[in-house]
């Protein structure tokens, strides 16, 4: 029997298989008819009960195949651009899996749409545990896809987890750079100081009500008022193109989100990577200032910096050409750690 069909995978390990309705395709990109996919969940060190989404090649040979953990971008389910990302490479031969951070999504965790620096980087470790539990998975060929903010989360995560053997960064943001010093480092000291004193005087409203205080939503349409990187997102995530209805973008973070961010540099142990790299991001994307000086902290001599010409941010979440680039560049920086 296909390992892939076997009725009992979800007692060959500690992660419970979730019924799929196979006529509720709930994704922004089609499925797929190379490859099978199935829901599952998983917990992570925090006890936190994850929802992912397995993806696999059909007719696989009975063997152990390399796997890939993808999140991202920041805000953003399974059903958009990390799925995107994780069918195209099972389409590829890799096991992938795609799932909804902690606070997120389908994904448990309470208050809801809460993000952490700390849980967000652990949920990756947790993805990798449920890939290296699969049957057909070989452990020792485990990579990581973060898109976005999760990108800086991806790299955190295998600067501590030695089992990740190769990672990869779409047009990343280091959240916790832009949360404390502002887009291009603009902030100053006496506007992180406001910004502190503004989000404790929010605790003390949530303390008095026991409810969170919603932070600002995306705008609903694009304006001539705003960076244009802002109608960008807006252009994706509030139009058919990329709108999901348990997106973040489609509700809103928390306000105190951002304290934990402020003085949590999750890039500080990036020298400590050690495992191949690569850092893709776009020519005219407003965040690749941040991808530029990922790269330059990054320990491993086996790492590499791709700037595609003349692409956006939001370019790479949902665009075939740059998935299909990331297939043909990971093989060459994870070499035989993945191939």
């Amino acid at each position: 029997m296909n390992k892939f069909n076997n009725p009992n995978i979800s007692n060959m390990n500690k992660n419970n298989e979730m019924p799929v309705n196979a006529g509720c395709w709930d994704k922004i990109f089609p499925q797929s008819n190379k490859v099978e996919y199935k829901k599952v969940s998983f917990k992570n060190r925090y006890g936190i009960s994850l929802v992912g989404d397995l993806y696999f090649p059909k007719n696989s040979e009975d063997k152990k195949l390399a796997a890939l953990a993808v999140c991202g971008g920041f805000g953003a389910v399974k059903e958009q651009a990390s799925g995107f990302y994780a069918q195209t490479m099972a389409e590829r031969g890799f096991v992938t899996l795609a799932f909804d951070p902690s606070y997120t999504g389908e994904s448990g965790g309470e208050p809801r749409n809460v993000a952490s620096p700390d849980i967000n980087t652990e949920d990756f470790s947790a993805a990798v545990d449920c890939l290296g539990l699969q049957p057909f998975v070989d452990r020792e060929r485990i990579g990581v896809i973060g898109i976005c903010g999760w990108g800086g989360f991806a790299l955190n995560a295998t600067a501590i987890d030695t089992r990740i053997k190769a990672v990869v960064t779409m047009v990343m943001y280091d959240m916790t750079r832009v949360f404390s010093k502002g887009y291009f480092d603009a902030n100053t000291p006496e506007m992180r100081l406001e910004m502190k004193r503004s989000l404790n005087a929010i605790r003390w409203t949530d303390a008095e009500t026991g409810t969170p205080t919603p932070g600002y939503a995306m705008p609903d349409t694009p304006s001539d008022k705003v960076p244009q990187f802002l109608n960008d997102y807006i252009e994706f995530y509030k139009t058919p193109r990329g709108f999901h209805e348990r997106s973040i973008s489609n509700q809103v973070w928390t306000a105190t989100t951002l304290l934990s961010f402020l003085n949590f540099p999750i890039l500080t142990y990036a020298n400590e990577i050690n495992v191949p790299t690569l850092i893709v991001a776009g020519e005219n994307a407003h965040s690749r200032y941040m991808s530029e000086d990922a790269y330059k902290c990054i320990g491993t001599d086996n790492k590499e910096l791709f700037i595609v010409p003349n692409a956006k941010h939001v370019d790479f979440y949902d665009n075939q050409n740059g998935v299909d680039l990331v297939k043909e560049q990971i093989r060459v920086a994870a070499g035989e750690k993945l191939s």
